[in-house]
C-alpha cells in the first residue's frame, strides 16, 4: 500500500497519472478503491452499477469470496515456476477447460490477442503441411477485432484500429460477415483456416443469421482448413451458454478464449483438436507466463463458481430481461433504434453519439461503455441479479432523457 495512500482523491490520481502514464486511453474521471460483486465504489465513497464488467471480464464480480480464496491460497503456496515444469494447477485448468469444449488439447497464454496469435501460428503451420508450403492465407471478417499486437490488427477488420501501424502484416483476407457465398468465393489454394467471432462484440454486438456457422464448418471441411472461433469475449458463460458456437451445434477446430476465463486474472486459452494441436512441437509456440499456478488457481475458481451458481443460467434469463428492457425502453425513447444481444452481451443502437449517455448513466451510478460510436454494450458480471438489471435499466432510461433534454444536465457533475 506504499505510495496508494498518497493518492487518496480522485483528483490526485487523475493529475499524477496524467504525469507518469502513456496518454493511450481516454479515461472517465473515476477511480475506484473497491468492490462488490456487481457494485465498485469509488475514492470518495460512491457507488456504481457495473455494466462493463471490465470489458466481460469480471465474470464474478468483484472480490468474489471464491475467487479471492482461491488466489490468495494458490498465492501463499506457489505463484509461478514457468513451462519449464510441471505445472498440477494448469493441468487441472486444462482438464475442466477440454471437457467442457469438447476440444482435447489447451494452450496457455495471457490474453486474447496472444491466444489468437497462438490460433493464427498454429493455422500456419498445419496449412502448410496439409495444404503446401506456399498456404499461408487466413480468411477473416469485415468489423471484426481480434486484439492490438500486429498480426491480430492486421487480422482485424476495421480500419481505424490499423490506422497509423502499417505496413500490416500479410496473409489475412477480408470477407463480409455473415456472407456464406463471399467466404466460400475467397478460399483459393493459399487458404489455410477462416476466424471468425461466432458473436462480433466490439463490432457492436452483432449476431450471424442462423446457418452462417455451420456453412463455414461444410467449408473448413470440405477445403480441409482449420475453422478458428475467437470467443475472448463471449466464452465462459457470457452468452447464455459455455461457449458461444454451443448456440449453432457448431464446433470448431480452434477456439479462443480469455476475459472472462479468470475472472480478472490475465489469462487466454487455445483450445483444439487432436488433429491441429499434433502441428505444434516442442519449441514451435510458448510462453513464459501463460497458465502460471496463479491464473490456472484463479481460472478452476472461476468454473467451479459458474457450476455452483448456475451462471451460465443466469446469465441467459438475465440477459434477456436486460435485453427485453431495453426493447421496452425503446417504445419510450425514440432514440434507441435497435437492441441486439447474447446473454449478457447486449447492445443498442442509437440514433445520437454514445458518448453523452456513457457519461449521464456515469453521473447517476452506472457504468456502461460506447463500443461504436452511436452503440451502447452491455456485459455485467454473470452474477447479475434481476434487480440489478432493472436498476441499470432505470438509470438508462433517465440518462437518455436527460441527453434529449441538455438543459436538465446543467450541474451535474461527479463528485
Amino acid at each position: 500500500m506504499t505510495g496508494i495512500r498518497e493518492l487518496a482523491g480522485t483528483t490526485s490520481v487523475i493529475r499524477e497519472a496524467d504525469r507518469v502514464l502513456f496518454r493511450n486511453y481516454k479515461r472517465a474521471p473515476v477511480a475506484f478503491s473497491r468492490g462488490s460483486g456487481t457494485r465498485l465504489f469509488d475514492l470518495e465513497g460512491r457507488d456504481y452499477l457495473d455494466f462493463v464488467g471490465g470489458i466481460a471480464v469480471s465474470s464474478l464480480g468483484h472480490a468474489h469470496p471464491a475467487l479471492v480464496h482461491a488466489i490468495s491460497e494458490q498465492a501463499a503456496r506457489y505463484v509461478h515456476v514457468s513451462n519449464l515444469y510441471q505445472i498440477p494447477e494448469q493441468v487441472e485448468a486444462a482438464r475442466r477447460l477440454t471437457a467442457l469444449a469438447g476440444l482435447p488439447r489447451a494452450f496457455f497464454c495471457n490474453s486474447g490477442a496472444e491466444a489468437n496469435e497462438a490460433a493464427i501460428k498454429l493455422a500456419r503451420k498445419r496449412g502448410k503441411a496439409v495444404r503446401g508450403a506456399e498456404a499461408h492465407e487466413i480468411l477473416v471478417a469485415d468489423n471484426s477485432f481480434h486484439g492490438r499486437t500486429l498480426a491480430t490488427l492486421a487480422a482485424t477488420g476495421n480500419a481505424r484500429y490499423r490506422a497509423g501501424f502499417e505496413p500490416m502484416p500479410a496473409g489475412f483476407r477480408f470477407v463480409p460477415y455473415d456472407d456464406p457465398r463471399a467466404m466460400r468465393e475467397a478460399i483459393t489454394a493459399a487458404t489455410v483456416a477462416i476466424l471468425i467471432e461466432p458473436v462480433q462484440g466490439e463490432g457492436g454486438v452483432l449476431l450471424p443469421s442462423a446457418g452462417y456457422l455451420a456453412a463455414l464448418r461444410e467449408l473448413a471441411d470440405a477445403h480441409h482448413l482449420l475453422l478458428l472461433f475467437d470467443e475472448v469475449q463471449t466464452g465462459i458463460g457470457r452468452t447464455g451458454k459455455m461457449f458461444a458456437f454451443e448456440h449453432s451445434g457448431v464446433r470448431p477446430d480452434v477456439v479462443m478464449l480469455a476475459k472472462g476465463v479468470a475472472g480478472g486474472v490475465p489469462a487466454g486459452v487455445m483450445l483444439a483438436t487432436e488433429e491441429a494441436a499434433a502441428h505444434f512441437a516442442p519449441g514451435d509456440h510458448g510462453s513464459t507466463f501463460g497458465g502460471n499456478a496463479l491464473a490456472s488457481a484463479a481460472i478452476c475458481a472461476v468454473l467451479d463458481t459458474i457450476e455452483r451458481e448456475g451462471l451460465v443460467e443466469n446469465a441467459a434469463v438475465l440477459g434477456a430481461r436486460l435485453a427485453a428492457g431495453l426493447e421496452k425502453l425503446r417504445e419510450r425513447r425514440p432514440v434507441v433504434e435497435a437492441v441486439r444481444g447474447a446473454g449478457l452481451l447486449v447492445g443498442a443502437d442509437l440514433s445520437v453519439e454514445a458518448a453523452p449517455v456513457v457519461e449521464a448513466c456515469l453521473a447517476r451510478g452506472l457504468l456502461v461503455n460506447a463500443v461504436r460510436p452511436k452503440t451502447l454494450r452491455f456485459a455485467p458480471p454473470l452474477v447479475v441479479s434481476a434487480a440489478e438489471v432493472d436498476q441499470a435499466l432505470e438509470i438508462v432510461d433517465e440518462a437518455l432523457a436527460a441527453v434529449s433534454s441538455p438543459a436538465s444536465e446543467k450541474g451535474r457533475e461527479i463528485a
